[in-house]
């Protein structure tokens, strides 16, 4: 393991906006949860209280991952890409679902023979969750 002596929020690349790209996958099956952002706050935050922290670009704010729908997602690692402008973040994703429409993940929607089709069910009705 090679140790770095720059601050570890200066190693990242943020985009011109401030942001960074972040994948959040489930640490214990490797299965990709959702996309998301962070901005230095928001990865500072995950990494200081474990519990991911994103940027809401529709809401321009911090969105902290399960605030409204208690599905929050406990950090096990934080890794950089080699480029270093993307961030995967292996997380416990707490009650299953991870995707606002009640799914367990955000990528539901396959691409087969020119359509996409949804092939996850609906673990819970939204409408029961927000």
């Amino acid at each position: 393991m090679t140790l770095l002596n720059k601050s570890w929020l200066d190693e990242v690349s943020w985009d011109t906006n401030g942001l960074v790209p972040v994948i959040a996958q489930e640490y214990d099956t490797g299965r990709i949860l959702m996309f998301a952002w962070m901005n230095r706050e928001a990865l500072q935050l995950t990494y200081d209280n474990k519990q991911a922290v994103y940027w809401s670009r529709s809401r321009n704010k911090l969105w902290r991952k399960g605030e409204e729908s208690g599905h929050v997602q406990h950090v096990h690692e934080i890794r950089l890409d080699c480029d270093e402008d993307v961030v995967l973040i292996k997380v416990e994703q707490v009650g299953g679902i991870a995707c606002h429409t009640g799914r367990h993940n955000c990528f539901f929607k396959k691409l087969e023979n020119g359509n996409w089709l949804v092939d996850q069910p609906v673990i819970k009705d939204p409408k029961d969750i927000y």
